[in-house]
């Protein structure tokens, strides 16, 4: 006899949650969906998701529901309308939040009778459903190997961080503090470029190599850094600020905004300020945990 598909609940249809959705019917899953505004589900539905009318018939549905919303304030949202289902189902929520926000969010499902997991995807929604990519999860332990194999559905790696509801959301944040500033450090020499008449796709090439290169100063430094080792043996942070002041100087001369560059440059002084002019600009690291 043919084995019983596996099934699951896809609430919010943003455009992470229809890629998550998507990669569930790849991958031959019976779907059910909901999401406030019903027609994101059409292409879904005509591929075989079922969507359900509220809240509460979509949680009914299945024992694992992946919650993708925008933040914790939508989960209990959308919860609210749906309190007797709670009970004996597995939320995976993948919205972003704060780690306190994450425990006190496992903490009001778990009073319902539910279970839930933090996760957080480190893949935009093209590469949903491929072997490369990865998220963070945390909570309870046998709730996260009894549905592994689902979640690795979504990305093709999963990184247990430990019980602690938070981690994972912890993790997810720690990594959004590099990429938003890196896209918006990229947009800054894409606006600078286009006023001297250069493409973003001229300097595409370049940018990338830039990033890729990057994975060199984190393992030089990470190791220093822990060992409280700031010494200026090879970069200095008086360095740095002329070098980030000549960056402003570059923009504000193409008429581009100048408000990130200044952000950055202002760190450099807050260092020079504090008196580690002659240390590396790893010291950042120091005078940015003190506030």
């Amino acid at each position: 006899m043919p084995s019983t598909p596996q099934s699951v609940t896809v609430i919010g249809l943003g455009p992470m949650g229809q890629a998550m959705a998507a990669a569930y019917l790849d991958r031959g899953y019976r779907v059910t969906l909901w999401n406030r505004t019903p027609s994101r589900a059409d292409a879904l539905v005509e591929r075989g998701a079922t969507l359900a009318e509220t809240p509460e018939q979509a949680i009914s549905a299945n024992e694992l529901v992946i919650l993708s919303l925008i933040d914790y304030d939508a989960m209990y949202g959308v919860l609210d309308q749906a309190k007797d289902a709670v009970a004996g189902r597995v939320f995976v929520n993948l919205s972003s939040d704060t780690p306190e926000k994450a425990r006190a969010g496992a903490r009001w499902v778990t009073g319902l009778g539910g279970i839930h997991l933090t996760g957080g995807v480190l893949s935009p929604p093209p590469l949903i459903g491929t072997p490369e990519t990865s998220t963070f999860y945390s909570g309870p332990r046998e709730a996260y190997d009894t549905h592994r194999a689902a979640l690795e559905v979504i990305t093709g790696k999963s990184d247990y961080r430990g019980e602690d509801p938070g981690l994972a959301a912890l993790m997810y944040q720690l990594n959004m503090v590099i990429f938003w500033p890196a896209m918006i450090a990229y947009w800054q020499a894409v606006a600078v470029a286009a006023a001297h008449g250069i493409t973003a796709a001229e300097i595409a090439p370049y940018a990338a190599e830039n990033f890729a290169g990057m994975g060199h100063f984190i393992d030089f430094y990470a190791p220093r850094i822990d060992a409280g080792n700031h010494a200026g043996d090879v970069d200095r942070t008086s360095m740095g600020l002329a070098s980030m002041e000549h960056v402003v100087h570059t923009a504000a001369d193409a008429g581009v905004d100048t408000a990130f560059p200044e952000a950055v440059r202002d760190i450099f002084r807050r260092v020079m300020d504090a008196g580690h002019g002659a240390d590396s600009f790893s010291r950042a690291v120091e005078v940015m945990r003190k506030g």
